[in-house]
Parts: structure tokens; sequence; C-alpha cells
């Protein structure tokens, strides 16, 4: 038994391939189901003004997972069944669509090495289900091989909230970085912006005092990171930096820019197979992280587990609080 997901009114419990969805409940209220205690988050401040959502990792095209450099022990379908990455996006834009999100945010990896055939895979999907509400920008699963897919920077107009899409990745590297002209252009949004802001790239930040300062930072190097929380702190209606890249849910601060988020959101193609869900209230920005949860993905994210000799989980799932918050949208 696993809890999963926990929002203002609901409360999503695993037990192997069930799911117990818990609904119509009051926020800040604890509960007991099924032998495990669960308290709702608080209740938004404001009325909801609307719902997007984001998946990140999506990497169509990979056929084993569980590898890293090519060694471990890999995890993969029989030849001649639906592909994981498939079977996995499949599912996961169906329970998106079925929110009827304003938006849907992809943010990086959409392929293994960035082939024509699976970025075409990613599209067909994804632009099919979501026409002009979808937005998307690399990861460095395209960079490393010099592809160059969807936007450098797109600016996303949602009720209440601008949220941001940066390209953070570089051509050849695995890791991130943020030009000159792009931090210029955040800035200049968070003068003129007048509501709160909200920022998704590919790359996870660096963090001072927790990360080691190397340009072999996987994430976004450290001279661009401290410039971004710098931008985060100098600019007050900047509410959070939403990332993906690590597989892994996570969500940190840093002392500069006080209690605003960056936060790490785990991948969708394997454990626990995920997506977020986000609710726009007047005052409050919630995060809701959802496991894809039909039989067959379950049963998928289930085996992948073991990934790492059975380590993954401890890594990959986070914390509840990693999961599932609530934003402050108030300028500090």
């Amino acid at each position: 038994m696993e809890l999963t997901t926990v929002a203002p009114d609901e409360v999503v419990i695993h037990d192997g391939p069930t799911v117990h969805r818990h609904r119509g409940l009051s926020p800040a209220t604890t509960y007991e189901f099924d032998g495990l205690t669960a308290t709702t988050l608080p209740a938004p401040r404001g009325d909801l003004l609307g719902t997007f959502a984001t998946v990140n990792d999506v990497h169509f095209g990979e056929t084993v997972a569980g590898l890293i450099d090519g060694a471990g022990e890999g995890f993969s379908v029989p030849a001649g069944t639906t592909p994981y990455p498939t079977l996995m996006n499949t599912d996961a834009v169906g329970e998106m669509a079925d929110l009827d999100p304003l938006a849907v945010l992809v943010k990086g990896d959409l392929t293994t090495d960035g082939s024509p055939q699976q970025v075409g895979e990613f599209e067909a999907l994804y632009r099919a289900a979501f026409g002009d509400r979808l937005h998307f920008i690399r990861g460095n699963h395209e960079s490393f091989h010099q592809v160059h897919v969807g936007s450098s920077y797109e600016r996303v107009e949602l009720p209440g909230l601008l949220a941001i899409m940066v390209d953070t990745s570089r051509d050849g590297h695995p890791n991130g970085d943020l030009t000159a002209q792009q931090l210029e252009r955040l800035d200049d949004e968070a003068v003129d912006s007048d509501v709160p802001v909200v920022i998704f790239g590919h790359h996870h930040i660096w963090l001072p005092g927790e990360d080691a300062r190397t340009d072999r930072f996987f994430g976004i190097l450290p001279g661009a990171s401290e410039a971004l929380q710098a931008l985060i702190a100098r600019r007050r209606n900047v509410r959070g930096y939403f990332a993906g890249h690590t597989h892994r849910n996570r969500r940190r601060s840093v002392p500069i820019s006080g209690d605003v988020p960056y936060v790490e959101v785990a991948s969708v193609k394997d454990f626990p197979g995920a997506w977020a869900e986000y609710r726009i209230h007047e005052g409050t920005l919630v995060q809701i992280m959802r496991r894809v949860s039909s039989p067959r993905a379950l049963a998928w994210t289930d085996r992948t587990r073991g990934m790492f000799g059975g380590l993954y989980p401890a890594y990959s799932f986070g914390e509840l609080g990693d999961r599932c918050f609530e934003v402050d949208l108030e300028s500090r």
C-alpha cells in the first residue's frame, strides 16, 4: 500500500495494480484509508481559474530501461508488443485529456536519439490529442544529437498565470545552460507581467551548498543556475521553476529566493510513471503528481521498480511533499 497523491479534495493510494481513489474530501483534513493516514492539502486561496498539465522524459524510441551508459540490468518488453514508451505515453495522454486542460507542457526528452521517426511518433500522439494546446521544448536526448525541435523560448498565457518554457539544452552535451539572451528576456517578462510567472525547463537547477560546483554538473551549469536564482530573487512575481531530466520527484529551495520552489517531476516512461496536474487559483498554484494508472501501465511501472537493484523507488518517487504541494502566487 502506497500513498501516492494528495490534493485539497482527494487522496490516491496504490496497492500494486489496484488503485484506491478517495474523492470529495475536505481540505486540510487527516483521514485514514486502507490502513494509511493521509492529510489533504489546504484549501487554495481564491477561485479555480483553470487547469493545465505537464509531462517530461517521454523517450519515444527507447527499448531498454534501467541502463546507464549501457551498464546495469535492463528492463524491456517482448518483441512484437507495444513499446513501453508508446504504452505509457498513450495512457498518460488519455488521463491528461480527461482533465480537458488549458495547456499541456512537455518538458523535454521527447525521444531517445532525436530521430525524425521518434519526433514524429511524439508529435502524432500528443498533437492529435491536444492540438494547439500542446507546447514543448527539447531535452538533452535531442540536443546531444544536435536536433532542434520545439521552441527555445515560449510564452503560455493562462488565466491568472504566465508560464514560460525555456530550452535549457546544449548542443552536444547532456547537461544544460541558459544564455544571456534567455535570462534577459525572462527578466523583461517578469518586469512587464501583471500576473505571477512560472518557468519550465528540461534541466534541473544547481543549488549552492548542496551540489558540487563543476562544469560536469548534470543539470543547468552553476553560473547559469546562480543567474536564474538571482533573477527569481530580484523579480518577486516569479514563483517557481519546474524541470524534468532527473527522472525523480523533488522540490528544493535556495535562501536567496526564499520559498520559491525548484521542482523536478519524475519520468512518464517507467516507475512511477508520472505526469503532473496544476490547478491555478487566485493566489495559489497546486501541483498534484499523478501516476499513470491503467492496468497495463501499472504492470510495467511495478516491474521497473526493480531498476538499479531495487533502489530506484527510493530515488524516483520522492517524498509526498515533493510530489503534491501548493505554491503561493502572491509576490513576496
